[in-house]
């Protein structure tokens, strides 16, 4: 099997209140997919990473990520190839220096502190952030942050990178980097957001989500400009994709 290969099948999953948040979701993923996850609130995106990232496990059904099914006992298998980038860069930045913080997971693997130093490096010029390299992390903007964040997540080289809701609280010219980092990495991306132009830009694939249940699967751009399958999980059409209510054109006539 693929070490690529990301797959949800009639995954279940209720909150302790008994609210229930999955409710027979499948999927399947290859390697190079760049996946798009998009519902209103509570429809179930952040619990999906959660699964796949095994930070939460199915209550029926089966998580698997590469040659592993996601359960307690292989989180640290899946863990190897399968990064996650949180919704807030605070939940994953936490040592002194930006540094030190993009170095804990590549030291943690073992690894000699010369490749360490190496991995810190080119993470860090991934995302433009060299310049942070010694500035504590809650000295830095929102933007700074996220991409700190990403590039704790790239130190670790991983297959799989998930993110959850990356452009919020980004001003323009922090998300256009952010776009070109998402677009830049050449394995297999899941990103949920309820940024759809985002989503447009970095995701051939997007899956719909409405309160736990994927209503729609397929390329993005013909997904997106469905009006009532938008409607229905209570989103509206990107702007890139909204048609002009005279001329019946396709994207940025809004501005002219």
């Amino acid at each position: 099997m693929s070490h690529h290969l990301v797959a949800m099948e009639d995954v279940h999953y209720r909150y302790l209140d008994g609210t229930p948040a999955l409710c027979g979701v499948s999927f399947t993923l290859h390697h190079g997919e760049s996946l798009g996850l998009v519902g209103g609130n509570g429809a179930g995106k952040s619990t999906v990473l959660l699964h796949l990232a095994g930070v939460l496990f199915p209550q029926r059904g089966t998580v698997r990520v590469g040659d592993w099914p996601v359960t307690p006992g292989t989180v640290a298998h899946v863990r190897r190839s399968l990064g996650m980038v949180f919704q807030d860069p605070d939940d994953q930045l936490f040592m002194p220096t930006v540094e030190e913080d993009v170095a804990f997971g590549p030291t943690n693997l073992g690894l000699p502190p010369e490749e360490v130093r190496a991995r810190v490096e080119t993470a860090l010029d991934r995302v433009g952030a060299q310049h942070l390299l010694a500035r504590p992390p809650y000295r830095l903007s929102g933007g700074e942050k996220r991409a700190v964040s990403i590039a704790t997540v790239l130190a670790m080289s991983p297959d799989i990178l998930v993110m959850d809701e990356p452009s919020s609280g980004l001003d323009p010219a922090s998300r256009r980097g952010l776009v070109d980092q998402l677009r830049a990495f050449e394995h297999t991306k899941i990103v949920a957001s309820h940024d759809l132009d985002l989503v447009v830009e970095v995701c051939r694939r997007t899956i719909v989500l409405d309160r736990g249940r994927v209503t729609a699967d397929g390329p993005t751009r013909e997904i997106l400009a469905r009006g009532d399958v938008l409607a229905r999980a209570r989103l509206e059409p990107p702007q890139g994709l909204r048609s002009c209510p005279r001329c019946g054109a396709v994207g940025d006539w809004h501005l002219a």
